[in-house]
């Protein structure tokens, strides 16, 4: 019985301490993020799936919110665009309230607030991440609110 409670003790033990490890590679991931997007570096492409899921919620001037999706494709295209533009402005995020969520073995939620360079507002978003076969964590989805309303002439 002694055996049998110390296997199944260490069982769960092995489990938790997964789960941490994984848990945590997602946040490490999710800081690198940051860390490469306020940069500009060129390697944040590489960050995201090519299926990914991105929607960019527009939030109206009346407080009302529209998603805008948007392909991996395209997403990369408009980053690459307004890359140059905000690199002058020296335009970075901050982000606050960072939590990060378990979905399914290897794929985690990790929320945020995220507060443009020289706002006082935050903004929601979160990103889903998930651990590939390889080891390599990619974006899978992404949700970032914006009060940039241009991007709704994307909208469908």
């Amino acid at each position: 019985m002694k055996k049998f409670l110390l296997t199944i003790l260490t069982l769960c033990f092995v489990a938790l301490a997964s789960f941490a490890d994984d848990s945590q590679d997602a946040l490490n991931f999710f800081n690198n993020y940051v860390k490469a997007a306020n940069s500009y570096s060129p390697t944040i492409v590489d960050m995201y799936s090519p299926s990914a899921k991105i929607t960019r919620q527009v939030v109206k001037p009346d407080g009302t919110t529209q998603d805008v999706h948007t392909d991996t494709a395209t997403y990369i295209k408009q980053m690459k665009l307004g890359q140059a533009s905000a690199k002058l402005k020296n335009y970075k995020n901050n982000y606050s309230d960072v939590k990060v969520s378990k979905i399914a073995d290897g794929k985690y939620k990790v929320s945020s607030l995220r507060q443009p360079t020289g706002e006082s507002y935050k903004l929601k978003t979160y990103m889903v991440v998930q651990k590939q076969p390889n080891g390599k964590w990619l974006i899978v989805e992404e949700l970032m609110q914006t009060k940039v309303q241009i991007f709704l002439k994307y909208a469908k």
